[in-house]
């Protein structure tokens, strides 16, 4: 990736704070305008398509790397390195960038812009078609779609303009983190409502345009239960009342949860899209993104057979030993030096074709997510024991594995620690073994690497659930440029900061302020916690 060009930056990324005009920066001046597709539903269900591709930043062939550097810049540099997945066969400004924990604000700027403004304008232009049209399921699909991608904004800055985004005017307040998780919930259950109307009688709603389920209002009903599930359990240590409730209400859902392989949110051809990964670009053709030491320590310690199905093995072994899985090799976390051949032939490249599907959520995650319920609630979430094979199993078959899961959990395998590097041993400090044995402490641990495994690459996912859990236990970074902002070796960075643009203007000075004074210590650094991450 060049700084210099390769960066993409919204015109106007602080969107609540300016009187920029999004739909017409965002507005490709040769496609046709709202007006001119309104008669074949062009206008509306090319927002749907829109809305999709935003969720988690996906490019087409005619993109080019645009999408691809957007991705890299606002989650491939931070929440993917964070999480464990992967480290980085670069190091941009010296080290001094978001892999060593020295938060770049043009990449801060990068992730507000993918995770929120791209998605507020197609949003909008869907809330008042419905309006217009009197298509409730259509809105019930675009704030789906909101939240899929919104969440991710709220996990990582914090308050965030949510319940008057949609508003006409000047400057948005910022809501707490916690009306933000109530309102979304809220919203969820509604949409899950008004579409479980459309799946009972075997309707689809936008077919044409929907590339993740085309249209299937019963499998959109099945992620948004399971995105619920998802949120109220991201809650459970701040509003353990708040997170029991909802996630009573999501496995109690009519048409229930993410169950099968088929039922994965994920986005690869369809509706006209010709599909490229994101990790064609960042991996081949950048040769920067790498197996991170984390994950290394966890497949190869456990001998997992799904360790061929993430990451290939080096073409080059002239620094790489070769385990009981072959040569593997991850790059740590606070990598500071420049590209070499070492690290470009000796370290392990994610196996992620142009054509894999950028995955929202698969069916693994429900089980893991129902596992955890059932650990500290029980009753009608199930057995905790059973849910967390099956969660296992589940994965396996999303990847293709067809090895016996009673085999591997009962291997008695623990991590490993990650080579030398330039002197420095990863270790992630666990002895934690597959078998769903131990305290209720224990239990969870094993609950949440495998959940982290299964998630795989999605990591800002596995970075929050990090944060909000302290599992998997990760190898620390070799490098902390973070700490004049509070920002510890051990816990890392807890969110972003918000892009210097928030706080320049005069004008909006007030708003920002505002929004700050609703962190849990009233600072904007990257060492505040977020509200659910009080464990």
């Amino acid at each position: 990736m060049k700084l210099s060009n390769k960066i993409f930056i919204g015109a106007c990324v602080a969107t609540m704070f300016t009187a920029c005009d999004y739909e017409a920066i965002n507005t490709n001046p040769y496609e046709m305008t709202d007006a001119q597709g309104a008669w074949d539903g062009v206008g509306v269900g090319g927002q749907i398509t829109a809305m999709q591709q935003n969720v988690i930043p996906v490019g087409t062939q005619a993109d080019g790397t645009d999408v691809a550097n957007l991705y890299q810049t606002a989650y491939n540099l931070s929440a993917d390195v964070w999480s464990g997945y992967f480290g980085q066969n670069n190091n941009w400004n010296g080290g001094n960038n978001n892999t060593c924990y020295f938060l770049v604000d043009s990449w801060v700027a990068s992730t507000y812009n993918a995770s929120y403004t791209k998605l507020l304008a197609p949003w909008k232009k869907l809330r008042e078609a419905a309006e217009k049209n009197g298509t409730p399921n259509v809105y019930a699909l675009a704030q789906i779609l909101k939240i899929s991608g919104w969440h991710k904004t709220l996990e990582t800055f914090g308050p965030m303009p949510y319940t008057h985004a949609g508003d006409a005017a000047l400057s948005i307040p910022f809501d707490s983190e916690e009306e933000v998780y109530r309102a979304m919930l809220a919203d969820l259950d509604e949409a899950i409502e008004t579409l479980s109307d459309d799946a009972r009688n075997g309707l689809t709603v936008m077919p044409d345009f929907d590339a993740v389920y085309a249209g299937d209002a019963k499998k959109w009903v099945k992620y948004a239960n399971t995105l619920m599930l998802r949120l109220a359990m991201r809650v459970r240590f701040a509003d353990a009342n708040l997170a029991k409730e909802y996630a009573t209400k999501a496995v109690n859902q009519e048409f229930g949860l993410m169950t099968v392989k088929d039922d994965a949110a994920q986005l690869s051809q369809g509706a006209g899209i010709q599909f490229m990964n994101n990790f064609t670009v960042v991996a081949d053709q950048y040769s920067e993104c790498r197996m991170g030491a984390s994950i290394y320590c966890y497949l190869v310690g456990y001998e997992d057979p799904r360790l061929p199905a993430y990451f290939l093995e080096t073409e080059d072994h002239t620094y790489v030993t070769q385990t009981s899985m072959g040569y593997y090799l991850g790059i740590p976390l606070g990598n500071i030096y420049a590209k070499s051949d070492y690290y470009t032939y000796g370290t392990s490249q994610p196996n992620i074709q142009s054509g894999t599907p950028t995955y929202w959520m698969r069916a693994s995650e429900a089980y893991f997510l129902r596992a955890e319920a059932a650990l500290v609630w029980g009753g009608v979430f199930g057995d905790a024991a059973s849910l967390y094979e099956q969660g296992i199993a589940m994965s396996f078959e999303e990847n293709g594995i067809s090895s016996s899961v009673a085999a591997y959990m009962a291997s008695g395998k623990t991590p490993v620690k990650h080579p030398d590097m330039y002197g420095r041993t990863g270790n992630v400090s666990s002895t934690a073994t597959p078998e769903f044995t131990g305290s209720t402490e224990q239990k969870l641990e094993k609950i949440m690497i495998q959940k982290w495994i299964a998630l795989y690459p999605n990591g800002q996912e596995a970075w929050t659930e990090w944060r909000r859990t302290g599992y998997p236990k990760l190898v620390p970074t070799i490098t902390n440029r973070g700490t004049s902002q509070g920002v510890t070796t051990e816990g890392g960075i807890r969110r972003m900061v918000y892009p210097n643009s928030f706080s320049i203007a005069e004008s909006t000075r007030d708003v920002y302020t505002d929004a700050v004074g609703k962190l849990s210590t009233g600072t904007d650094l990257p060492s505040t916690k977020l509200w659910w991450d009080c464990k």
